[in-house]
């Protein structure tokens, strides 16, 4: 605007100067005639420039609209209730995908153990009745009285398959909020539940025997827009917490003491976030993905920040351990790669990871590790969860398609609907080796989460996530279907956690509401 500013003043200046500098009127004439001609091409190129500029400064602002959003210094204001959204190519049409590709999971080793831990390499034909089950229970049970050695009645695979006929389908409403429920998880043992929502409060619940009892509230320190990821140790005595922040927090939960102490990550940037973090399997580690490109390592032990390695060319939004030996690590971002790390060999002067998975082309949200040292699975802005095998990473062409397409999005995830074209999109990039790739449940407005079901109850045979829509999606691992749609909430569902020892399910949602989702008979 400016530029056109500047040429109309100098186009009237000449011609004012002209105009002075004679005094013959044919003179005049002419030039009044030529003036005219000459304005009126001036402002059709005016015009002309006034577009361009617009279309320059429009992108411009864009860009830097979407840089100072991303590190933190912009934040937008989104309404999950309203959608003003006027263009026909950003409606979202959630629909599952009606014939998911099985070919590569069909010819895999992940299809053969979930079908042994799940029960499915049994004949249906052949399976027992429940009844059948419990009568020969009871004769198990009296034969142990008696001093006689029988079999376990139930195999873990036998109340797999059971179970898969009892998945949730009702719900109750087990806490209202203030603001957005951020966090929501089980204990590994399944006796505690923590939330952490957007009020700055931490509350932890007692789960055991199908209770959930308010034990503990803590106020988190130091927070910026809401506390967005929490862990528990292994041992179940402290949590950590993570935010806006340049440390990380650490509370007891147990004990009269309080305990609520910062561990400083000394980072280099002034706006800092830690968006994922875990525990190491002993305990003595916390590790934490930043949006400084960048993965954390702190020592309990020594109480200082010992590892800061340059992972991504964006934001790091999840970090996961691929099993309880904790020597191999996972990380994701913004830039669509999910990367391999040796805790043994990790040195910030040479960061290299192992190996990379590429096939999602937008920024991955968050990581699940099925916890066999073999199989993960990445919940992505693409719309998609893709599982993997680490058997299996990616060729250099696969990196470069990823990065590619990435590149290419110019929508952000947070307050805009998403693009037909990519909700729609099922062609796999080139050097995809993913497993399997799972489609019908919506990723916007904030990093939500995915994960294996538990092996007691289900043989790790489902894959679950949040919405955006405020339902829960339930997928067979194996088959690509939705098994499950539980509808309830009216919020952003960010985060959802399965029971590890029954068939219980609990969401968190951005309509503050804590619900839990479980079995009904819907014949009675």
């Amino acid at each position: 605007m400016g530029l056109s500013v500047s040429r109309a003043f100098t186009a009237r200046n000449r011609r004012d100067t002209r105009e002075e500098s004679t005094h013959e009127s044919d003179r005049r004439t002419d030039r009044s005639v030529n003036a005219t001609s000459q304005s009126n091409v001036m402002s059709q190129r005016n015009e002309s420039d006034n577009e361009l500029e617009s279309e320059e400064q429009t992108e411009e602002l864009s860009g830097v609209l979407q840089y100072l959003i991303r590190r933190g210094h912009v934040r937008l204001v989104y309404d999950v209730y309203v959608d003003d959204s006027d263009d026909d190519d950003d409606i979202l049409t959630f629909t599952e995908d009606p014939k998911p590709d099985t070919s590569v999971i069909d010819e895999s080793d992940f299809k053969q153990i979930i079908k042994l831990q799940s029960g499915l390499n049994v004949d249906y034909e052949k399976v027992p009745s429940f009844l059948h089950l419990l009568r020969r229970r009871e004769y198990s049970s009296l034969g142990n009285k008696l001093g006689c050695r029988s079999a376990p009645c139930f195999r873990n695979s036998d109340k797999c398959i059971f179970g898969s006929n009892f998945l949730p389908n009702s719900s109750s409403v087990l806490e209202q909020y203030p603001s957005k429920a951020f966090c929501g998880f089980f204990s590994k043992d399944g006796s505690l539940f923590l939330t952490a929502c957007q009020d700055c409060i931490i509350r932890l619940y007692d789960t055991r025997n199908g209770s959930f009892t308010l034990i503990k509230t803590v106020w988190a320190r130091d927070v910026g827009w809401s506390i967005l990821d929490t862990d528990i140790s292994p041992d179940g005595r402290h949590f950590i917490y993570s935010s806006w922040s340049e440390c990380i927090h650490i509370c007891n939960i147990h004990g009269s003491d309080e305990v609520h102490e910062s561990l400083p990550l000394l980072p280099s940037e002034r706006r800092f976030c830690i968006f994922s973090l875990r525990f190491s399997q002993d305990g003595n580690e916390v590790l934490g993905g930043a949006n400084d490109e960048c993965l954390y390592v702190y020592d309990l032990n020594i109480n200082e920040r010992v590892l800061r390695i340059k992972s991504h060319d964006d934001d790091v939004n999840s970090v996961a351990f691929a099993d309880k030996g904790s020597q191999i690590l996972f990380s994701a971002g913004d830039d669509g790669m999910c990367k391999v790390w040796d805790r043994r060999t990790l040195n910030e002067s040479n960061p290299k990871a192992v190996g990379i998975f590429a096939g999602h082309c937008d920024g991955v949200t968050y990581i699940d590790s099925k916890g066999d040292g073999r199989h993960l699975i990445t919940n992505c802005k693409d719309q998609s969860i893709k599982l993997w095998d680490m058997r299996a990473f990616s060729p250099l062409t696969g990196f470069d398609a990823t990065r590619k397409a990435v590149s290419k999005q110019n929508w952000d995830y947070r307050w805009q609907a998403v693009p037909r074209k990519l909700y729609n999109s099922r062609k796999k990039l080139e050097g995809d080796t993913s497993l399997m790739t799972y489609r019908g449940h919506s990723v916007q407005q904030t990093l939500i989460r995915c994960h294996f079901s538990p092996d007691a109850m289900t043989g790790q045979r489902y894959i679950y996530t949040g919405c955006a829509s405020g339902r829960v999606v339930i997928y067979d691992s194996l088959s690509g279907k939705i098994v499950k749609l539980l509808n309830g909430h009216r919020g952003c569902v960010r985060d959802v956690s399965w029971h590890p020892q029954s068939l219980e399910i609990i969401s968190t949602s951005w309509d503050g509401n804590v619900t839990k989702w479980y079995h009904v008979d819907e014949s009675v």
